[in-house]
């Protein structure tokens, strides 16, 4: 998608910090954190919603879940830490490409 701020970052047109990348999926710093740890976990592939996820998606899906687990761990943080994806813009989601949020450590201030 042309206009997808994900999309951007993931072609280099926008810069931004990775922590992660393979063939499927990048993962880099949330530009406003909450937490001591907020990367968000990106598929490659645009995916606007949850709603959107094919049957075909299935291994992609379970591959962002395997990046969020070695990015807590890479972290310090294996042994606790929150992910979360959002669903439509009632459900909180800001940009309509499927992400995790991986938070971790003490919550920052606004």
């Amino acid at each position: 998608m042309s206009d997808c701020l994900f999309c951007k970052i993931r072609d280099g047109e926008i810069p931004s910090t990775r922590v992660y990348e393979d063939d499927d999926v990048i993962a880099f710093n949330d530009i406003s954190p909450k937490n001591q740890l907020h990367v968000l976990v990106v598929p490659r592939k645009h995916i606007s919603t949850i709603n959107d996820i094919e049957e075909t998606d299935t291994a992609l899906i379970g591959k962002m879940f395997l990046a969020a687990k070695k990015i807590a761990a890479d972290a310090g943080y294996g042994d606790g830490y929150r992910v979360q994806m959002n669903c439509g813009e009632k459900g909180g989601q800001v940009v309509f490409h499927i992400h995790l949020h991986v938070m971790a450590g003490a919550r920052t201030a606004p």
